[in-house]
């Protein structure tokens, strides 16, 4: 089973801490429950290549203008053939 996650940033929460936040939550259920989840162990590997690899000014630029429009965002990260992927869907 692939990791799928679903971001929600906001005016006050950008992309870029929305998914810092969302890999420490993973990171932190993942050290009180021990070793051996095997999704959250995706979960924090997918958050983390996101992480190290996405263009945080670009995701910024593109989506703020949306929520500054009042159009709800979400960025949906997943793996494709073994690489991390995401898109960003806008509410209408």
């Amino acid at each position: 089973m692939t990791a799928r996650i679903e971001l929600v940033p906001t005016l006050e929460h950008c992309i870029e801490t929305t998914a810092r936040q969302e890999f420490s939550r993973s990171a932190d259920a993942y050290m009180q429950q021990g070793e051996g989840d095997r999704k959250l162990e995706q979960r924090i590997e997918l958050l983390r290549a996101f992480l190290e690899t996405a263009d945080f000014k670009k995701l910024r630029r593109e989506s703020e203008k949306h929520l500054a429009e009042g159009k709800p965002v979400r960025f949906l990260l997943y793996t494709d053939k073994g690489h991390p992927k995401y898109e960003m869907k806008v509410e209408h």
